[in-house]
């Protein structure tokens, strides 16, 4: 195996399990696991969420619940993404909870429900601010009546999502889309129009403000072990709730498929793009922008061999990457090479890696390719 990933299982159920203590017992847990758990392992990930006491999860599309219903996980399902009216059959058949916005999803799937004998569980989508899925207000009430007038339909949630929570200190417009949330909650309330789940909280807010966990958070970088931005970082310390530890997961490492020396004024990769300045030992690594090591990272990044930082030296190939090993001693064909995550007693983060890319912590683990094995480990066996 000469590219894996290695997810620390006990990692992943300690913050869940400081999840929990931060929202209590009366609040629904439900990690995010979707995009093949932001890089970590869809059932792999989830089996460790759910062993550590993770109440429901939440999915993007069908195939990622299918996927995890035939994994033997029972438990409750929220299919955040839109389901294809060609999908609702499946979804239904594997009791999933989906997002609703549209009547046609409501009227197919309560027909499909009624034929079936069971019921097509709803969670309405309203639009606080994010103008991304959902309804106004006015669209998504008069929705939720439909439902509440329709044979095999059930409202059991209503939903929205935040805008900018992350990537602001000034949470103003974040507390407006709350008001609005519990707004348009009571005016259901009102209307005799009951569900059983409000929410709305992601990580940011899960960590942030306790007034935002209402019945259930839908929990998604933290539970991986990273923060959301360093601007809830900061925002959690002037709210005094940055004491949660969170343990990142992920170790992405490779093996040297080559060892050669190089002399000085000689080109390295494509474009020429670096020139050595004198003799020089490369190492090339059998992992490419194609695996997700990212091609913006070429003359940027370096990995860890032996403990030792090796500088990416050229272009990041499709399939390859080359590292500068001149200064490091011994290395050697198919020595273990740390891509991402801790090696010796120097670390690479997510966070860190998202910077030389310039983007953030979810895209550079979600982006590592699904066909490179994950593989669970415990750290507390050693």
């Amino acid at each position: 195996m000469l590219t894996r990933v290695l997810i620390d299982t006990q990692a992943l159920r300690h913050n869940i399990s400081m999840l929990a203590e931060l929202t209590g017992p009366h609040v629904l847990i439900c990690p995010t696991v979707k995009s093949n758990a932001y890089g970590h392992g869809l059932v792999l990930a989830s089996r460790a969420f759910v062993e550590a006491g993770a109440d429901w999860l939440c999915v993007n599309a069908v195939y990622e619940a299918a996927t995890l219903r035939a994994a033997g996980l029972d438990v409750p399902i929220y299919v955040m993404g839109y389901v294809g009216l060609d999908e609702l059959e499946q979804a239904i058949e594997l009791d999933c909870r989906m997002v609703l916005y549209n009547g046609e999803t409501l009227a197919r799937a309560a027909a499909i429900a009624v034929r079936r004998g069971t019921v097509a569980r709803f969670h309405l989508k309203v639009e606080t601010g994010n103008n991304r899925q959902g309804l106004d207000s006015g669209e998504a009430f008069a929705l939720a009546q439909a439902v509440r007038d329709t044979e095999g339909a059930e409202l059991e949630g209503v939903a929205t999502h935040f805008a900018n929570v992350e990537d602001t200190t000034d949470h103003t417009f974040a507390r407006q889309q709350i008001e609005r949330f519990s707004s348009f909650c009571q005016m259901l309330s009102n209307a005799g129009v009951r569900v059983k789940l409000r929410h709305l909280a992601n990580s940011a807010a899960t960590i942030l403000w306790p007034e935002s966990h209402m019945d259930l958070v839908r929990t998604g970088i933290a539970t991986y072990g990273m923060w959301p931005s360093s601007e809830t970082y900061v925002s959690a310390m002037l709210a005094d709730r940055h004491r949660i530890a969170l343990e990142p997961a992920l170790t992405w490492t490779c093996r040297i498929a080559q060892v050669k020396t190089v002399g000085a004024g000689e080109y390295v990769g494509y474009g020429c793009t670096y020139r050595t300045t004198h003799p020089t030992r490369l190492a090339v690594l059998p992992v490419g922008y194609y695996d997700g090591y990212d091609r913006s990272l070429s003359n940027m990044a370096y990995v860890l061999i032996g403990g030792h930082r090796a500088y990416v030296r050229g272009r990041v190939c499709m399939n390859m990457t080359m590292v500068d090993v001149t200064d490091i001693p011994d290395p050697h064909l198919e020595e273990e090479v740390v891509l991402l995550g801790r090696g010796g007693a120097d670390v690479i983060t997510a966070e860190q890696m998202g910077g030389w890319a310039g983007t953030i912590n979810y895209e550079i683990t979600t982006r590592i390719n699904d066909r490179i094995t994950r593989v669970a480990v415990d750290a507390q066996d050693g």
